[in-house]
């Protein structure tokens, strides 16, 4: 799938907004709860850092379309299998926390 900063940021407008703060600090939280920031996109070595999950993947038909696209906090997408995803990465408060130790590490 080649990304462009389009898809970036249609993609990010699916995350959930919090307010207009944390908005405004670039931060916002993927399906399962967890923080992501809009300047972290790729980055895995950030507890922020988040990327672009195919909600069905392309394996099992899925499609590269915007609809088809969501946020997710690196952790979460990381561990999801069999196209089912599990959150191990939430947030309480401010703050992300996980929930179990991920086999990827």
């Amino acid at each position: 799938m080649a990304i462009t900063q389009q898809t970036i940021q249609q993609v990010w407008q699916k995350a959930q907004y919090v307010d207009s703060q944390n908005d405004a600090n670039g931060f916002r939280k993927d399906q399962c709860g967890a923080w992501i920031q809009w300047s972290h996109y790729g980055n895995r070595n950030s507890v922020y850092g988040w990327e672009i999950d195919h909600i069905t993947p392309v394996s099992q038909g899925g499609s590269d379309l915007v609809s088809n696209l969501r946020p997710l906090n690196w952790e979460n997408n990381a561990v999801r299998s069999d196209g089912r995803l599990v959150c191990v990465v939430t947030s309480n408060g401010l703050s992300n926390v996980t929930s179990r130790a991920p086999s990827y590490r």
